[in-house]
């Protein structure tokens, strides 16, 4: 039985499995297999016997609650105090990737397991199931790689559009206003992924996009933080866009409060890779 991501969750024996042949097949240890289980390491297997292959119960690092749709499959998690996101990701057999791909968000982990793992919040584990031709429309990317627009295709959704591009709901429906909730998103919609221009905290200040809308510069205002910076237009390595021309020092551009990101205000800086600030070596 597979989850929405195509992991296997549960296996249904055949004649001649042996609980050593089905844990090597899905690289799991005998004694994993078997504690999962509760069967004795080398106990003979009865053709049709369902399986786990993921574990019956909580554990160190996912020792909170868990909900179960009719086959057995985890959909939805709340978190723990000292939950761990390698605990969550074994218990419930995902990778990173496919757990921040579920609750559309771009990544689940930052420093010391307090950007997305927070005591008390409900996390989905699986995801809906959207058209299968959804996801195929035209992408413009910036010079990082990331995507600013894409333009629609039959099948599209807000569920299917937060899955590839990791965005809400409510994030699709800030930085588009023309969309609304609860009517669908007609196919050749340009749809913008990034704030944009919305000003966001820590994000307040002007920009010039070039004849595709992507954006170029910006002018940084009081209270501006680079890692909103960052997000508000889809950058990945604003450093990199703004490097001295000479030496290997970082970014030329100021702090106003260099421990918390602060940027110092009235600077134009890059958010273009291709199109690079550089300020001589200082």
């Amino acid at each position: 039985m597979r989850d929405s991501f195509g992991n296997v969750d549960f296996y249904t024996s055949v004649g001649g499995d042996t609980p050593a042949a089905v844990a090597a097949a899905y690289k799991l240890s005998e004694a994993k297999l078997s504690a999962f289980n509760g069967l004795q390491p080398g106990t003979p297997l009865a053709p049709g016997t369902r399986l786990r292959l993921i574990p019956a119960g909580p554990g160190t690092g996912a020792s909170g609650p868990v909900t179960v749709d009719a086959e057995g499959i985890p959909t939805s998690y709340l978190v723990e105090p000292d939950d761990t996101l390698s605990g969550i990701t074994y218990r419930f057999n995902l990778t990173e990737k496919q757990l921040a791909e579920a609750n559309k968000v771009p990544f689940t982990y930052e420093r010391g397991n307090v950007f997305y793992i927070q005591a008390g919040r409900l996390i989905q584990l699986q995801k809906k199931p959207v058209d299968r031709g959804s996801g195929s429309g035209t992408e413009v990317n910036n010079s990082f790689g990331q995507t600013i627009f894409y333009t629609t295709v039959d099948g599209d959704s807000f569920d299917s559009l937060g899955y590839k591009f990791r965005s809400t709901t409510a994030q699709i429906l800030l930085y588009n206003p023309s969309l609304a909730a609860n009517e669908p998103i007609p196919a050749g919609t340009k749809v913008q992924l990034i704030p944009g221009d919305v000003k966001i905290e820590g994000a307040q200040g002007t920009f010039t996009a070039d004849a595709n809308g992507i954006p170029l510069t910006y002018t940084t205002a009081p209270g501006d933080i680079e890692l909103q910076v960052a997000f508000r237009f889809g950058v990945t390595d604003l450093r990199s866009a703004n490097r001295p021309s000479k030496g290997a020092g970082g970014a030329w551009y100021e702090f106003a409060d260099l421990p918390n990101g602060e940027l110092a205000p009235g600077q134009t800086i890059s958010v273009a890779l291709d199109k690079p600030i550089n300020k001589p070596e200082r």
